[in-house]
């Protein structure tokens, strides 16, 4: 279980890092939200990207390994 839990978040982890790089260099916290509505800091906005890259990245990886696990005997493709 250990295992296919790192084989899910260590790639996602790292998917998510390079999407969120990618996303906040093209978009400013402050333009896409109005922050003194929300009360969040610029840093919070970043923290908050991050965790939902690495959420949809994390699902993504996981229905991988679902698909890519077969019982024994089936050909996986």
């Amino acid at each position: 279980m250990k295992r296919v839990a790192m084989i899910v978040l260590w790639p996602s982890f790292l998917a998510a890092a390079l999407a969120e790089g990618c996303f906040f260099a093209l978009f400013d916290p402050a333009e896409l939200v109005r922050l003194e509505e929300t009360g969040l800091a610029p840093m919070a906005i970043y923290g908050i990207g991050f965790f939902l890259f690495w959420t949809l990245c994390a699902l993504a990886s996981m229905l991988t390994c679902y698909l890519a696990f077969t019982p024994e005997g089936d050909p996986p493709f």
